[in-house]
């Protein structure tokens, strides 16, 4: 980059970098840790830039909360109906694009805590999980008649994807990734033998199109 490209770069950042720090800095450090100041020092630049594009902090939390939405759920939805495969892949491409890599799942989990405090969040969380769940409703709907039992399988779907992160336990002699797609297999009606060791192939990279590296494999936590 040229002096002249840097300085120009530095005089104006755009709006879109401060949403991004910012939703770096409630991933990290929940929303106290979205502070003007620090995610200038972060972004190389001065926080009176900040109010070229943001009325305060409010506006920029409630742009941070606009962005993870519409990537959550907006993005992901279109994403989803647009893939090849039938509804178990694209329940299992949907979790991926979700709660797998290093954006959206710090993010959600983040949101999540934040909304505990918050009834405003609390709100913005509900539309978002809602739609999430009528996506699991309709995918699972497809292959299992009895709606007490789709409510039910979308549940617990949901509950793995999100608990499994703040469970501690062991499996005695398993791995997590291992008890995780069992898990899957049982709540997607889906033979075993597909998906004895590890997951279905067809939607092992999938990663956010706002992520720097491709998503691991879904739930690949230990």
């Amino acid at each position: 980059m040229s002096e002249v490209e840097h300085t120009v770069g530095a005089a104006r950042t755009p709006r879109d970098r401060w949403v991004e720090e910012g939703l770096r800095a409630l991933a990290d450090g929940g929303p106290d840790a979205v502070r003007v100041e620090a995610l200038a020092k972060r972004l190389g630049v001065t926080k009176g830039g900040f109010y070229g594009y943001f009325a305060d902090r409010d506006a920029l939390l409630g742009a941070m909360l606009d962005t993870w939405e519409r990537e959550a759920t907006d993005e992901v939805i279109d994403r989803v109906a647009r893939a090849d495969g039938d509804a178990r892949e694209r329940i299992t491409l949907a979790g991926m694009l979700t709660f797998s890599g290093d954006r959206l799942r710090p993010i959600d989990l983040a949101v999540r805590d934040w909304a505990r405090r918050d009834g405003a969040v609390a709100e913005r969380l509900r539309r978002v999980d809602n739609r999430r769940m009528e996506l699991l409703r309709e995918m699972i709907g497809s292959f299992c008649s009895d709606p007490d039992e789709v409510e039910a399988r979308s549940l617990v779907a949901f509950c793995v994807a999100i608990g499994h992160h703040f469970l501690a336990a062991d499996h005695e002699g398993r791995t997590r990734l291992e008890v995780l797609v069992r898990a899957g297999d049982l709540i997607l009606d889906r033979p075993r033998e597909r998906t004895e060791a590890t997951p279905p192939p067809s939607h092992t990279e999938a990663p956010s199109p706002h992520a720097e590296n491709p998503s691991s494999p879904p739930h690949a936590d230990n």
